[in-house]
């Protein structure tokens, strides 16, 4: 089946008519970016052009100017506007000053229509804001969620809850043997490569991979840094695992929440909760099976927990909304999502006994705040996983 997501329809219609700006896609790896260009470029009824930089030998700012010219070329040809597709730009070194250069270069002459993606948020953003501040819109491809693996593979919430919806690896669930290895060879060691290694300076890249892989064993725990360090062979300090988290995030690999606190400082200091952005991730990594997963409570615990804070992750703009949890003695609150002056506190069950009392500790503190309850007497699994995010907060 051919599946389209919603950004599809988005960007087509974004990119059938004028625009004033440069669209720019940023997504994980293998959750269809590429897919979604290549079908507008099926389905749109101007002539399109689509280039790749994801090449293992570096690229410069001449290769987005030849692309540049062939839709020259192609738009005097056929005397219609041009859609030019660059996937994984922030491959090519220059590539926001050059694209610049041309995007204001354009008035007068050819209309060409710009589509840019990338699998690394950091490097596309600190691009797009030093070079094209006002010259682009950003739209975000983010993991499957449960709704799309439901119609496209008729996964059921336990199979998205383990295997995480990479659509990729879809085919090998029914051999997890073969799914474990496909998920960690083609996804996690190509990131890690790839987007990570190659793109920042490291300083220490063993201790990069070994942090990804501690993460992957706790999932929604929250972890000193005290902690980390003792675990972590050759981990230098508390500033450097701080700095190697927020690459993994980047990368959309891993985020380190913080401690929800209205002091800012106090915030800096604490213990992150460390959430995976995709239950693949964890999975992957795990030697226990997905009936072994399901029959373990505690474990399974974990992981709905992971996936109702990669649902946080992958669908609140961080602009918009900040993503932390709240702890005090034996107190706790699995997430807080605050936007502007509004706050929720949000409690994830997974049908094991769990005390709510965390909750009104947080509210006792906070009166201002609104509470949430995803599963057991709050709302069901599949009903929160199967609506949009941000629905829930409002």
């Amino acid at each position: 089946m051919k599946f389209e997501r919603h950004l599809l329809s988005t960007l087509r219609e974004e990119l059938s008519k004028p625009t004033p700006v440069i669209h720019v896609l940023i997504g994980p790896r293998q959750v269809g970016k590429t897919t979604i260009a290549l079908q507008i470029q099926e389905s749109v009824k101007i002539p399109t052009i689509y280039a790749t930089a994801d090449s293992p030998v570096p690229l410069d700012s001449s290769w987005i100017e030849t692309h540049w010219k062939r839709a020259v070329t192609e738009s005097n040809a056929s005397k219609s506007p041009v859609i030019l597709i660059l996937d994984e730009l922030q491959k090519v070194r220059g590539w926001s000053e050059t694209l610049k250069i041309l995007w204001d270069s354009r008035l007068g002459g050819p209309e060409i229509r710009v589509l840019i993606l990338g699998s690394s948020s950091l490097l596309m953003q600190e691009g797009l804001t030093e070079s094209l501040a006002g010259r682009f819109f950003l739209h975000r491809c983010s993991h499957w969620s449960y709704s799309e693996c439901k119609v496209a593979f008729g996964w059921n919430l336990e199979q998205w809850i383990f295997f995480g919806g990479y659509p990729g690896a879809s085919s090998f669930i029914n051999n997890e043997i073969s799914w474990k290895r496909y998920i960690t060879d083609s996804l996690i060691e190509t990131v890690l490569a790839r987007d990570v290694l190659q793109m920042s300076k490291i300083a220490k890249p063993v201790l990069l991979r070994h942090l990804f892989a501690l993460a992957a064993t706790l999932p929604a725990q929250f972890v000193s840094y005290t902690k980390m360090l003792g675990q972590l062979h050759d981990a230098g300090n508390t500033t450097t695992l701080a700095h190697y988290l927020k690459l993994l995030e980047s990368a959309f690999l891993v985020s380190g929440l913080e401690l929800f606190s209205r002091n800012k400082q106090r915030k800096r200091g604490s213990s992150p909760k460390l959430v995976l952005w995709n239950n693949a991730l964890i999975n992957a990594l795990s030697t226990r099976t997905f009936d072994a997963s399901i029959a373990d409570s505690i474990w399974w615990g974990r992981l709905v927990e992971n996936a109702v804070g990669a649902c946080l992750c992958n669908n609140l703009n961080s602009i918009e909304y900040t993503i932390t949890y709240w702890r005090e003695g034996n107190y706790e609150v699995d997430y807080v999502v605050a936007r502007g002056a509004d706050i929720r506190a949000i409690e994830v069950k997974s049908g094991a006994s769990k005390k709510l009392s965390g909750l009104a500790r947080f509210q006792s503190q906070y009166p201002e705040a609104k509470s949430l309850i995803i599963g057991g007497p709050g709302i069901p699994l599949e009903e929160f996983f199967r609506q949009d995010t941000a629905q829930w907060l409002d």
